[in-house]
């Protein structure tokens, strides 16, 4: 499957386009129907923040999904689930669902995906061949959608994080799909990183406005359909890693917030102010600085993970490893596995949002 490299260039710019030109309406919306985000001890922001951002992302990508690809198959499934659990999320930002409101509509558009063939059939065998999941399959795969889209919920607590995160994961994917021929889910990650570089100029910092749940969880829904569809599908030993590493922000900053909160023996769900952009700022990052530092961490999983592809098995484990060694020691230095405070110089500038 291939496509010209105009094609991948009018996915990009359509879904620039239109998510830039939604913006500001989705800015008026948001105040019009009360999606607001208030202050709070947990938060970085001291200003009341409009919270339909998501709108613009999801715009821009469904606008660009239609003129790149037919809607059949799983990408049928990608933008119907998406446009359920972006509906799910913008009623979130209105009315403030219960969680277990969300959860059912993350699980419901998760399921049309999978129904519509984003599903994983076989794992690879490290030892020798396949694993085929058979029966596990659907609920493997159900349980990484709903799994990645409320991971990118979670690290969206700064300004643009979520965003930057996501967009550099999305360009990650897209040059993994065009190495093993996936022009389709190519043209998508191109889509995503387009409307995701339409919404960053307001949402970085200061963000005059936020994505809201509406886009976080549907930047994590589309990533992890995108994941299974163009990632997953070689019988490489190292294909069962390289949606993870593409990932590995919000997979890993969930992981060890999940590890903290058994260790202090509060419920999984609980929030806390110890993930990886509360701890930066624990340190005396900045809020830009925090974010770019993020930026930078992401940069290293997507080129980790591009690396993958290209090399032998040997040099593949060395890089994996590598890359563990730096997550788990870094993760222990600024205290995201524990939770504990951390020695830091005192912060001696001050940020418009806090």
């Amino acid at each position: 499957m291939s496509a010209h490299w105009q094609s991948y260039l009018v996915a990009f710019i359509i879904a620039l386009v239109v998510a830039r030109i939604t913006v500001p309406l989705a800015r008026k919306l948001a105040f019009k129907l009360g999606a607001v985000d208030e202050p709070d001890a947990r938060k970085v922001h001291t200003n009341i923040m409009p919270r339909l951002g998501g709108l613009a992302i999801f715009a821009g990508f469904v606008c660009a999904a239609a003129w790149a690809v037919q809607a059949q198959g799983p990408y049928l499934g990608i933008i119907i689930g998406g446009i359920i659990v972006f509906a799910v999320g913008a009623l979130d930002d209105v009315f403030s669902l219960s969680p277990w409101a969300k959860l059912a509509g993350q699980i419901m558009a998760a399921a049309v995906a999978v129904y519509c063939g984003v599903t994983v059939h076989f794992m690879t065998n490290p030892f020798d061949g396949l694993i085929y999941l058979g029966k596990l399959s659907m609920p493997l795969t159900l349980l990484w959608i709903v799994g990645v889209t409320n991971a990118v919920n979670l690290v969206d607590g700064l300004d643009g994080l979520a965003a930057g995160v996501s967009g550099i994961a999305a360009l990650s994917m897209g040059i993994i799909a065009l190495q093993q021929g996936e022009a389709h889910v190519a043209l998508l990650c191109l889509a995503l990183v387009g409307a995701v570089l339409g919404f960053l100029p307001y949402n970085f910092h200061p963000a005059r406005i936020f994505m809201g749940d509406a886009g976080a969880l549907f930047l994590g829904f589309v990533l992890a359909c995108l994941a299974v569809v163009g990632l997953a599908k070689s019988a490489a030993v190292i294909s069962l890693f390289v949606p993870i590493v593409v990932l590995g922000i919000p997979v890993f900053d969930t992981f060890f917030a999940i590890i903290r909160r058994i260790n202090k023996k509060v419920p999984i769900f609980a929030p806390d102010k110890n993930h990886l952009h509360h701890r930066l700022m624990a340190l005396g990052f900045s809020h830009r600085q925090s974010v770019l530092i993020i930026y930078g961490i992401s940069v290293i999983f997507g080129g980790a993970a591009v690396a993958l592809t290209y090399v032998t098995s040997p040099q593949a484990t060395l890089i994996l490893a590598l890359l563990l060694v730096f997550v788990v020691i870094g993760a222990t230095r600024i205290g995201i596995v524990t939770g504990r405070e951390v020695k830091h110089k005192p912060q001696i500038y001050t940020d418009i949002h806090g």
